[in-house]
């Protein structure tokens, strides 16, 4: 069965003690007296509060294990239990101990004269009865019920004799002062930091927003400053630079060797005064076999002399027009090509020929081609990583520069057997990225143009966070793109104007103020401590909070 549990304070008096128990819910009553016994001490009060419960139809139980105080209990015929879960008993009034030592009341140590004058007073113990029912009916909320004297005549409980005077304790008396004291201090301070200090209120504000998107044109350029007006933003570019090779077989043949070399003599056999010249480079022929001059030569005019006919000559040097030993020939007239002179050779000597492997324009456009298939995953990853949180990449600006190859050995020169060829290249790789704060300033530009001249709308979120660039294009000096973002605009409401409109006011006032604006769908209050029923007067402790009810 359940019961009510009522802890007793040292300072409750009879008449707190009796509201408490005629206010219990449970039949079962339950009394939790505290260590100093107090009012509890008399049975003439315990018979009170007994008769009270009666009355009230409580069945009352004391908790305690007071062998004293279970026997004045006794007296009253209100049971004990030494805790909330064992049995409860009558105690025997026989083996009454008055807790030893406390301040019961010790009715052996009374003067004679004071039992003299009770001892003729057992003719009133039935009046005794009846004031004690009286006083229990009187009303709490009245003067406080005094304690009837026990009836005249009627046996004292036996106590323990006292020795001596008992001597009140001032030292504990000091100590509860203090206590008491220091928490009226501390209460004090608890209402006055409660009701002026840590009350907080924060205004929750759903505000209806609808989508607005971007689409526009920029230019994408680590050159160019951010400007909503000039259409440009900056970009940051990441670069690696990496040489790479790949070796590869040549085969391409050459034929190399020396060129033959001798003089030509060349005479004059045409009559005239003029000149004749012979440049460097004249050929001279004989049997498909032909020699140029590496020097240029003038003949004189004909002349005549004692003799006759005077013609002039010279001598030039000549090598073969191609290599090899077939150029090796004896001396012999040739044919030349500038008219009017005749030419006889010398013998001629030092050409040679062989065949060598070279590499190819072929063989270099090859290992070029398969330098370019090489993966570059990974490179594009290490740029990647180069960029923190606070950048978009733009994935499309990747760009791979591919320096001149360089071939080794050279192109046309000869590969030793057995040997291979190398290409070598250097590559740029570049990575360009936007910093957040630029795209945020953009669009916040952007958008904050949209709505120009319409005051009573705001933007709540510019799209930064998902924007999106594309149809990026790689042009002088940056790149092209379209910047996409889809913002969200909604009613304007100040927080400033927020916090003066709800200091001082009440949940319902707070909210209907609020959303009587044009935009705002829902308000919500929280205040805080949980005693708090109103937002404080200083703004400074009162909070807004925005909710966005997205509506296309």
């Amino acid at each position: 069965m359940n019961k009510d549990v009522i802890y007793i304070d040292v300072e409750d008096d009879i008449t707190a003690i009796i509201g408490k128990v005629k206010g219990a819910k449970e039949k079962i009553v339950a009394l939790v007296p505290p260590k100093r016994i107090g009012v509890l001490q008399s049975a003439v009060n315990l018979r009170l509060i007994a008769r009270a419960a009666k009355q009230a139809d409580k069945r009352l139980v004391l908790i305690s294990n007071n062998s004293a105080l279970a026997a004045l209990a006794a007296a009253a015929q209100v049971p004990t239990a030494k805790n909330l879960q064992s049995k409860p008993e009558m105690a025997e009034i026989s083996a009454l101990d008055i807790d030893n030592g406390e301040d019961i009341i010790d009715g052996a140590q009374l003067p004679v004269g004071d039992h003299a004058r009770v001892a003729g007073m057992g003719a009133v113990a039935l009046a005794s009865n009846a004031a004690i029912d009286d006083a229990v009916k009187e009303n709490a909320a009245e003067a406080p019920i005094r304690a009837v004297p026990p009836a005249p005549g009627r046996p004292l409980p036996k106590a323990k004799s006292k020795s001596g005077v008992s001597v009140p304790n001032f030292n504990k008396f000091r100590k509860k002062f203090v206590l008491i004291i220091a928490g009226v201090i501390l209460l004090i301070a608890g209402l006055v930091w409660g009701i002026f200090f840590a009350p907080q209120a924060t205004v929750i504000i759903t505000a209806r927003t609808t989508e607005s998107s971007a689409n526009a044109k920029v230019k994408l350029a680590d050159s160019a400053a951010t400007n909503f007006s000039a259409g440009t933003i900056k970009t940051v570019v990441q670069e690696s630079k990496k040489d790479v090779s790949v070796e590869f077989t040549p085969t391409g043949k050459k034929e190399v060797g020396e060129k033959a070399t001798g003089k030509m003599q060349i005479s004059r056999t045409s009559v005239s005064s003029n000149a004749i010249t012979v440049p460097a480079g004249t050929s001279f022929s004989s049997d498909q076999i032909t020699f140029v001059s590496t020097e240029s030569a003038t003949l004189n005019g004909t002349t005549v002399g004692p003799g006759g006919i005077v013609q002039d000559s010279a001598t030039v040097s000549v090598e073969a027009v191609k290599i090899g030993e077939e150029y090796n020939v004896s001396a012999r007239a040739y044919s030349s090509s500038v008219s009017g002179i005749s030419a006889n050779g010398t013998d001629m000597a030092g050409g040679t020929k062989r065949e060598i492997t070279v590499a190819s324009t072929s063989d270099v456009q090859s290992a070029t081609d398969e330098l370019a298939q090489q993966k570059s995953d990974d490179i594009k990853a290490q740029l990647t990583g180069q960029f923190n949180d606070t950048f978009v990449i733009l994935e499309q600006t990747f760009k791979i520069d591919r320096g001149d190859p360089v071939v080794t050995p050279a192109i046309g020169k000869e590969v030793t057997e057995g040997s291979k060829s190398k290409l070598t290249s250097t590559i740029t790789y570049q990575l360009s990225a936007v910093a957040k704060a630029d795209v945020d300033q953009f669009l916040g530009d952007y958008f904050a143009d949209q709505i120009k001249g319409q005051d009573d709308r705001r933007v709540y979120d510019n799209g930064a966070g998902q924007v999106t660039f594309t149809n990026i294009a790689a042009v002088s000096g940056g790149f092209t793109g379209n910047i996409v973002a889809t913002a969200k605009i909604g009613p304007k409401i100040d927080d400033n104007a927020i916090k003066d409109l709800a200091k001082g006011k009440r949940y319902g006032d707070i909210q209907s103020a609020l959303e009587a604006i044009q935009g705002v769908d829902n308000v919500d209050v929280k205040f805080w401590p949980f005693w708090v029923s109103s937002a404080p007067n200083d703004t400074k402790k009162i909070s807004i909070e925005f909710n966005l009810n997205e509506s296309n």
